[in-house]
């Protein structure tokens, strides 16, 4: 049986809310055994550093963040090996790859 696929854009900065709905979904998803990916792009690449995604990404989360978007906020972009820089894309991929892709901007 094919694996479902998650996959979730967050563009907002680490104060908004939407952090908080991106991480909740990530966890419950996970837990459901589903393949989930985070694309951090915008202010949302601000979010890289924060306690949560560390600890999705060691729990199965595959966390993709926007280079240019990091580039642009002096985000070093050998920041960890668990994360993927990349472009618009490897967005694009995952928007077509998963079966649901929803977005927090």
């Amino acid at each position: 049986m094919k694996k479902k696929k998650l996959g979730i854009l967050l563009a907002t900065p680490y104060q908004d809310k939407n952090r908080i709905t991106a991480v909740k979904l990530a966890q419950e998803a996970i837990q459901q055994g589903i393949e989930t990916y985070l694309y951090l792009i915008d202010d949302g690449v601000h979010n890289i550093s924060c306690q949560e995604m560390t600890a999705l990404t060691q729990s199965g989360l595959n966390l993709f963040v926007c280079a240019y978007s990091a580039q642009r906020r002096n985000i070093p972009l050998n920041h960890n090996t668990q994360i993927a820089f990349s472009g618009l894309v490897a967005l694009s991929d995952l928007i077509k790859g998963c079966d649901r892709f929803i977005t927090l901007t």
